[in-house]
């Protein structure tokens, strides 16, 4: 008896200890009197009221927690809300000086023909004259004074009838256009409000900017407004076409998310600063033939902005000086034709007739050859040198002309010429209402 006693205690024992997690095992196994146990009591004369077959009972302890993450270090974790409170303080400063803007542009419509079988002979086909239909954009633009003027894209407001602009807090008032310029795809529009209602943006200085540094985008992209996007500056020196056929030199290219809607819209340094005018974007198509972000958009210098728009809102218009001539970087195949000591430098392909490089006596080239498989005409003028400064490819005389060019201004150009170098004097035109293009 005292066996059976001893082994139901243990019993007892164990299934507590388990309660209370005081066994580490997984699993634990033990026996209950057999049939051997129960014939040694009888031999004894004591009574057993079962004979219990042996069996094994399995207790599963509480799954085991892992240990807690270890804490990041404290300066990690101070740099990390450093970075979060700029963002936030940025996008408080700098958000109600962004709007979103809305554009009703006038096309011409679709005239409509058709025959009506039913029509008894003789009877005219009714005509339906070609009617007007509206086109509705979405774009983005910043305040830069308190009279109400605010800067967008070219392209936002361009062939509208109609502008409305939504400020940050939801105030919706119409916008006139002041003035355009579609070589650089900037515009002013103006609204009527009270001054103490805007919040100018401050300006930064583009030609600061470094690859790598913070960009920040504020606009409306899809028509979702106020809304902030981050990334960095990763490219510089790029050039765009504009929808004269010239070309915007000194763009800045960034990886900040910017899509349909950002158009106008500023991107900021990390001081809040407008460093650029999102305008362009490198698109991905989807099925449905819509545009979205590929990681590659681009922005119009902010120092060229400061150049044009003081002078679209004193005069609506802004006017390029310009030397006439279409040209292209000097590449390596170029540069082994015509026996030049180094592939660099503007080559002039063609001449303007009556423009300012024609009057100098710039000459364009005279034969064609291959180049990276198409067709380039050489033997024309190498432009090495413009107003003291070293020309290394194409777009160095269009970002001279933007700085610092004016129309009249005499410049002295350095160019190869049959294998010598020799300078002419240009004075500069007003740019011509031509499409330039360009190989």
């Amino acid at each position: 008896m005292s066996n059976i006693k001893i082994s139901v205690i243990s019993v007892i024992v164990l299934a507590s200890l388990l309660a209370c997690g005081g066994l580490p095992q997984a699993h634990l196994t033990f026996d209950t009197p057999g049939a051997e146990q129960t014939s040694s009591l009888a031999e004894k004369g004591e009574t057993a009221t079962a004979a219990p077959t042996t069996t094994k009972a399995t207790v599963i302890a509480p799954p085991t927690l892992s240990p807690s993450p270890t804490p990041l270090p404290p300066k990690i974790v101070e740099e990390t809300e450093a970075e979060e409170l700029l963002l936030i303080n940025l996008y408080e400063r700098v958000s109600p000086s962004v709007v979103s803007i809305q554009a009703v542009k006038t096309t011409e419509g679709i005239e409509f023909e058709f025959e009506h079988p039913d029509l008894p002979e003789g009877i005219p086909t009714p005509e339906f004259p070609r009617q007007p239909f509206q086109e509705s954009g979405e774009g983005s633009g910043f305040v830069v004074d308190t009279e109400g003027h605010i800067v967008t894209n070219n392209h936002v407001v361009e062939d509208t009838s109609e502008l409305l602009v939504t400020f940050y807090e939801g105030t919706m008032v119409p916008a006139i256009i002041v003035g355009t310029d579609p070589d650089s795809d900037l515009a002013v529009i103006k609204v009527d409000v009270p001054p103490e209602s805007l919040r100018p943006i401050a300006w930064g200085d583009s030609d600061q900017v470094r690859v790598g540094q913070r960009a920040v985008a504020i606009g409306n992209p899809f028509g979702f407004e106020n809304t902030l996007t981050t990334g960095i500056i990763s490219g510089l020196s790029r050039s765009l076409p504009a929808v004269t056929g010239y070309r915007i030199p000194e763009i800045i290219q960034t990886d900040a998310a910017i899509n349909p809607g950002n158009s106008g819209g500023p991107l900021l340094n990390s001081k809040g600063e407008v460093i650029g005018v999102n305008t362009a974007i490198v698109p991905n198509f989807n099925l449905m033939g819509e545009r979205s972000f590929l990681g590659v958009g681009f922005a119009v210098p902010s120092n060229l902005a400061q150049r044009v728009v003081p002078v679209l809102i004193e005069k609506g218009e802004y006017v390029h000086p310009w030397f006439g001539f279409v040209g292209m970087d000097v590449l390596p195949d170029i540069a082994a034709e015509m026996n030049l000591p180094r592939a660099r430098g503007a080559l002039v392909i063609r001449v303007i007739p009556g423009g300012p490089a024609d009057k100098a006596g710039l000459r364009g080239g005279t034969y064609e050859i291959e180049v990276m498989g198409r067709p380039v005409t050489v033997g024309g003028d190498v432009v090495i040198g413009l107003g003291g400064t070293d020309v290394r490819r194409f777009d160095d005389i269009l970002a001279y002309l933007d700085r610092y060019g004016e129309v009249g201004q005499e410049l002295e150009l350095t160019i190869i010429r049959d294998e010598k170098t020799q300078t002419l004097t240009v004075t500069l035109g007003k740019r011509q209402e031509i499409v330039v293009e360009e190989q």
